[in-house]
């Protein structure tokens, strides 16, 4: 079975919609992979099934090849730098104001779940926390390490985040709506979205900007 990836083959630069059709392939891998591993749970051969089912090789290398690679050792030198890299990378992404933002949010959420234990079952609470979460996950993605990271990229993980901050919003809407939320706090929970949202706005502008300097439009 082909890897279906390899309907994405590099070009020179890839922008924000070509890395958007291979998030959606990435999507559909996972979820795919995901239904694989709940329908072989329990065979004796799970992972050759699901390797073949995914289309992956990893499988071919015999158990000899793969002991000898666990005991080469990296050295030390270039896992210190490697650490210190991805160090400074989220540093600076904590350090935004977007940041600032996603976790005022998630501490909010906290408080609302501890106060109210009714909203822990709750499927559009659930749905605001979770889509609140995927939000700053995406974000994290865009902006951490903006210097190696292509603008293409960077700027489909912002509609992502985007996107997770829509949702959200329609979710605490559906609270407010139903009475679920009382419209202070639903209002509360409005306001955070809705800075989130509006640095993300800010931050694909600008990322796109600089596609359009860098490479046309």
């Amino acid at each position: 079975m082909s890897d279906k990836n390899d309907d994405f083959q590099p070009e020179e630069v890839w922008d924000e919609y070509v890395w958007e059709r291979f998030l959606q392939e990435q999507d559909r891998n996972t979820e795919k992979y995901f239904r694989l591993l709940e329908t072989y749970m329990d065979h004796p051969n799970r992972d050759e099934i699901i390797a073949e089912e995914m289309g992956w090789s990893i499988y071919e290398a015999s158990v000899d090849d793969e002991e000898e690679d666990e005991e080469q050792e990296t050295p030390e030198f270039i896992l210190d730098g490697e650490e210190e890299e991805g160090d400074d990378e989220f540093e600076e992404f904590t350090q935004s104001p977007v940041y600032a933002d996603t976790l005022r949010l998630h501490k909010w959420i906290n408080r609302l779940f501890d106060t109210r234990e009714d909203l822990r079952e709750h499927p559009e609470a659930v749905r605001f926390a979770t889509r609140s979460a995927i939000c700053g996950a995406k974000l994290a993605a865009a902006l951490c390490g903006q210097d190696q990271t292509e603008i293409g990229m960077t700027i489909a993980y912002l509609k992502r985040a985007l996107k997770a901050a829509n949702d959200a919003l329609e979710a605490a809407q559906n609270l407010a709506d139903s009475g679920t939320l009382d419209r202070r706090r639903a209002n509360h929970a409005r306001r955070l979205v809705f800075s989130i949202r509006n640095r993300v706005v800010d931050h694909m502008r600008e990322f796109r900007r600089l596609w359009s300097e860098r490479y046309g439009s």
